[in-house]
């Protein structure tokens, strides 16, 4: 069981230490969030940011590129120093290229679905990802409310992986909290994204604390 703090609630002022900071933790993934402002409403950060943490940290730093055009994309995040990178299941026709690119240059490649894309749709490509996102608010922004129905995705992929020993990570993004966690732990989840929860808490420590014991 892995917490992967996502870096969109912190503080871009100082970065390098507020990643620093949770890292004292334990933590060592890290969740990059990158929008577009096309593939959803609100823009964020880019390779450049993930080139300057590259420098600043060991820890995994997980891509996840909610933008309209991945594929251009991919080669910029690579050369930046990313470690995953996924990709949004609706932004692509054919996601195996874009996949192998990813793995065939020594990264992980993971594949994400927003709450209204039927989780069946992922079958095809569970062959080739090293991570399965299943975001569980509306892609965009942070400090969302978590949609209990992304739980039953989330069983079918944790069943569909039991079931052909598959080695790729289940991960969950979106209104994690312990409570939520524990749900989501119960499903299945391997890999749990907290934004808010972690670095918008008056105590982080307790906040990380709390949130480790839940998904353990």
């Amino acid at each position: 069981m892995r917490l992967a703090p996502s870096i969109l609630s912190a503080d871009f002022s100082k970065l390098a230490s507020e990643i620093q900071e949770i890292e004292s933790y334990g933590a060592d993934w890290f969740h990059v969030d990158v929008m577009d402002g096309h593939f959803v409403p609100n823009m964020t950060i880019g390779p450049v940011v993930v080139r300057a943490l590259r420098a600043r940290t060991r820890s995994v730093l997980d891509c996840h590129l909610m933008v309209r055009d991945p594929v251009k994309m991919i080669p910029w995040f690579i050369d930046a120093g990313a470690d995953v990178i996924t990709l949004h299941l609706e932004a692509l026709d054919d996601p195996l290229p874009a996949l192998s690119s990813i793995r065939s240059a020594g990264k992980k490649a993971g594949l994400s679905i927003k709450p209204g894309t039927p989780v069946e749709k992922l079958e095809p490509f569970l062959g080739a990802v090293d991570l399965i996102l299943v975001m569980s608010v509306e892609p965009g922004f942070g400090g969302q409310g978590f949609m209990p129905e992304s739980l039953a995705k989330v069983k079918w992929l944790a069943a569909r992986k039991r079931a052909t020993g598959a080695a790729w990570v289940l991960q969950i993004d979106g209104g994690i909290n312990p409570t939520t966690a524990m749900a989501a732990r119960a499903a299945g989840v391997e890999n749990f994204v907290a934004g808010s929860a972690v670095f918008s808490s008056p105590d982080r420590r307790k906040s990380w604390n709390d949130l480790m014991e839940a998904i353990r």
